[in-house]
């Protein structure tokens, strides 16, 4: 987990299997806890590899769980451009990448739930935003991706991202919900906010 200073996450934050000298983020910008597999984490890192290991483990059921739903609701819609579209709750499915190159809007009920199944990368355009409307939440809200997430310089997303590659935000773009990842997570003078359950 690499981190350009000074980010704001609020949340909890954790690396394993990997040692917690991989996390870069420095305790002042986290709000919440720090956890790590050892000692070599962040001065205020908790040292919790079993709890770890469960996190890990609930983060592999979710992307399974998310790439296996079947019967989607829409199959590549756009060609994999989404950006401009208002889409209603449901579970999409691309069998390539995910580009948004304008602002979309996710336009649901707060019980609504949105499944994003994406074969390839979710590219995000800088300055554009995920927006929910109709009360809408980004706790609801899951991308699942094969391949590597890039949220663009100044960009807004939304949702939970389940990532199998890099989760990276670019310069100053700003994430409502939580970035999983199985491999990375790169920040750059990023806020990130965990959603409210």
């Amino acid at each position: 987990m690499t981190d350009v200073y000074a980010s704001a996450i609020t949340g909890n934050v954790g690396a394993s299997p990997i040692t917690g000298a991989a996390i870069h983020l420095s305790c002042p910008e986290v709000t919440g806890l720090i956890y790590s597999v050892d000692a070599a984490g962040p001065a205020c890192e908790i040292t919790a590899p079993s709890l770890l290991t469960t996190a890990v483990g609930d983060m592999g059921t979710a992307y399974t769980d998310a790439a296996g739903r079947t019967l989607p609701d829409a199959i590549d819609l756009g060609a994999g451009e989404i950006g401009g579209l208002t889409l209603a709750p449901g579970l999409y499915k691309w069998n390539t990448g995910v580009t948004i190159t304008s602002d979309v809007t996710l336009n649901g009920g707060p019980t609504d739930v949105f499944i994003f199944q994406i074969s390839g990368n979710i590219t995000q355009a800088s300055a554009t935003r995920v927006t929910l409307t109709g009360g809408a939440l980004a706790k609801n809200v899951f991308w699942q991706a094969a391949g590597s997430v890039a949220v663009g310089t100044t960009a807004h997303f939304e949702g939970t991202v389940l990532g199998k590659s890099l989760v990276a935000l670019k310069t100053g773009a700003t994430v409502d919900g939580r970035l999983l990842s199985q491999t990375a997570v790169t920040l750059q003078k990023n806020t990130v906010t965990e959603p409210a359950l």
